[in-house]
This record gives C-alpha cells, sequence and structure tokens, in this order.
C-alpha cells in the first residue's frame, strides 16, 4: 500500500476542501536529464528565483498546519539544491510524510540517497521508464541513465524507507511494460505508473489513444504482479478496478486533495495542471487551495462536464483534470483518455 492509500484508508483523510492529503514542492528545476516528456521542460542551471530556504520551510509549515499529510520534495533534480537535506529535515519535523524523487543523474549516489533517509525521508521515487537503457536512455535523454536508475533501486532497497519506482506509460515506453515487472519484484514497495499528459515536452502524437489506457488499466487490474501499483493522471483505473469487482475507492485528483508548488512558489492543482493561480509569495498555499476558484470547481464533480459528468462513477474517478485541460483548455470537460468518453464521440 503507498502512504497516501494508507491515509485514505485508516480513517484520518483530510477534509480535501480544507487541505490536500499531499503537496509536491518543485524546489528546482535545473537538472542534466534531456527527457522527452519532461512537464517542467528543465533547465541545467538553477533560477536564481527559486524559493530560497526561508520561504520554503515557511510553506512546509503552511502545509502541515493546513493538515497536509505527504509532502514531497521534487524537481528537476532535487539534489541540485544544496540544501536539499535542510528541507528535508524541515518536512520530517513538521511532522508530515516526506517524499523525496531525485532524478537520475550523477548526484543519485549510494551516499546521497542515505543522507536523504538519515534526514527523514520516509519514501524514495525512481524514475525507471524501460526494461534496457535502450528505451529508457532514450527517453531520458542522456545514456548511462537506465544503468544509474538500476543503480540507484538497488542502493533504495537497502535503506529505512519505502521504495517507489514510476514508469510513465506512453506509445514510447508501453512495449515494455511488462517486462519492467522483472526488475521490481522483491525490491520495491510501490510502482506508479505515469500516463503521459502533454504538458511541457510531452507531446500528444505520444499519448496512448483511449483503447490503449483501457488496455494497460485493465491489464493492471487484473494481472496477478508481484508489486503493488497506482496509477497517476489515470483516476479511469478505480472505474476500471470497480467493474472488475475489485475495491476502488475515492481518491486525489487534479487540485482535489493535490496541490503542486514550482521552484518560484507558483501554485497549480498539480505539476501536470500547470495553470498557476497565484504564488506562495503573495498569500500562503493554503489561501489559494482553499480559495482560488479554479481549486475549488475541481473539487465539485457537480461542474464536470460531457461523459465525465454524466457518468455514474465520476465520485470515484473523476477523469484527469490535467488531460482534459492539456487537450482541450477547459479542465473540466471529459477526459478524452477514458473509453467512455471516446465512445460517446464516436
Amino acid at each position: 500500500m503507498n502512504v497516501a492509500s494508507r491515509f485514505l484508508g485508516e480513517g484520518v483523510r483530510p477534509d480535501f476542501d480544507q487541505a490536500p492529503l499531499t503537496v509536491a514542492w518543485e524546489i528546482t528545476r535545473s537538472c542534466p536529464l534531456r527527457c522527452v516528456h519532461c512537464r517542467a521542460v528543465a533547465q541545467v542551471r538553477r533560477d536564481p528565483d527559486e524559493l530560497s530556504i526561508d520561504e520554503g520551510t515557511a510553506l512546509i509549515a503552511d502545509a502541515a498546519d493546513m493538515g497536509t499529510k505527504v509532502f514531497v520534495l521534487t524537481g528537476g533534480d532535487p539534489l541540485a539544491r544544496p540544501d536539499v537535506f535542510d528541507l528535508i529535515e524541515a518536512v520530517e519535523a513538521s511532522g508530515m510524510h516526506c517524499g523525496f524523487s531525485p532524478s537520475t543523474t550523477p548526484r543519485l549516489t549510494a551516499d546521497a540517497l542515505g543522507r536523504a533517509v538519515d534526514a527523514g525521508a520516509g519514501t524514495i521515487h525512481l524514475s525507471l521508464d524501460g526494461a534496457s537503457a535502450a528505451t529508457h536512455d532514450a527517453f531520458r535523454g542522456v545514456r548511462g541513465s537506465f544503468e544509474r536508475a538500476m543503480s540507484g533501486v538497488g542502493y533504495a532497497a537497502e535503506l529505512d524507507a519505502r521504495l517507489q519506482v514510476g514508469t510513465t506509460v506512453c506509445r514510447r515506453t508501453v512495449g515494455d511494460l511488462e517486462a519492467i515487472v522483472p526488475l521490481l519484484e522483491g525490491r520495491v514497495d510501490l510502482w506508479s505508473l505515469f500516463f503521459l499528459v502533454p504538458t511541457g515536452r510531452g507531446r500528444n502524437e505520444d499519448v496512448l489513444d483511449a483503447q490503449g489506457h483501457e488496455e494497460i488499466l485493465e491489464w493492471l487490474a487484473t494481472a496477478d504482479l508481484p508489486v503493488p501499483v497506482r496509477t497517476v493522471a489515470a483516476p479511469t483505473f478505480r472505474r476500471v478496478l470497480a467493474e472488475a469487482g475489485r475495491p476502488a475507492a475515492p481518491g486525489v485528483n487534479d487540485g482535489n486533495g493535490f496541490a503542486f508548488v514550482s521552484h518560484r512558489g507558483e501554485v497549480c492543482p498539480s505539476g501536470f495542471l500547470q495553470l498557476p493561480v497565484g504564488t506562495v509569495r503573495e498569500q500562503p498555499l493554503s489561501h489559494w487551495y482553499r480559495d482560488d476558484p479554479l481549486f475549488r470547481s475541481l473539487r465539485d464533480t457537480a461542474l464536470l462536464e460531457g461523459t465525465c459528468g454524466a457518468c455514474e462513477w465520476k465520485e470515484i474517478c473523476g477523469g484527469s483534470r490535467a488531460r482534459a485541460w492539456a487537450t482541450t483548455g477547459n479542465p473540466l470537460a471529459a477526459d478524452p483518455s477514458c473509453i467512455r468518453v471516446a465512445d460517446s464521440a464516436a
């Protein structure tokens, strides 16, 4: 069970109108990788306008005070910030569970991961987008990335922290999914499958069509996989689980139990729904999350449009608001990755 699911399933779920379950802060966009799907359009050098450590610790304190349970430090490559271990300590001291998502760069060493866990990182998230260097390195844009990813998984598996591996699901990687599973067995606590949203460097032509989404989700729901799975930007998985007779409950969605803060402090519903509503330099995150009209609309399923609005599963699914926005410009539109939406449009 992943950390977010643990909170959702133990009766301590936050009131999503008052607090997100999870906040992700992109502490830097600096990263030497050239990933073809990068939502951040990462850059080599650090932005001088990044939130300072004082601004970051204020953000962490506000998130904890509003009732957030999980706080993720991500990037870019968060190891590009020399104060990253101080930030991990601040999250741990706040009482929130700290997730840490370093990139597979030369900074990803056994020592760096050990320092992160010693500082308080409770979950390490690493990315693996292919079962071989041929697929993974082509996707990440840098030779040697696959080898570093596998080394990182080995290092992290020996530490006293949960290990998640994330895989982007798109036309470039879908053929490797089954072959990735044996690389994770016995080493990983959770496999997170990120269904590509065409934002940043992500391209529409790399996104699976609705039938392709449905086939992968059905495989995840019915296959006897040796590692727990979750999906990101594919809340339709909860509908597929329910239709397969498996437990499925409402989860987080863009702006509904989740909030994202950019390296400059811009507040968005998620890293894939990059519609800034303001910055934490103007008002605290709690203000934007609780009171901004976009965030409030994303938590009101009565406002969903088209097939998503009429669907009997909208309370547990709701469709990917990020993909709706990326493909139509309307974050409340129907999610085109759902087979029901595609069938209704045929």
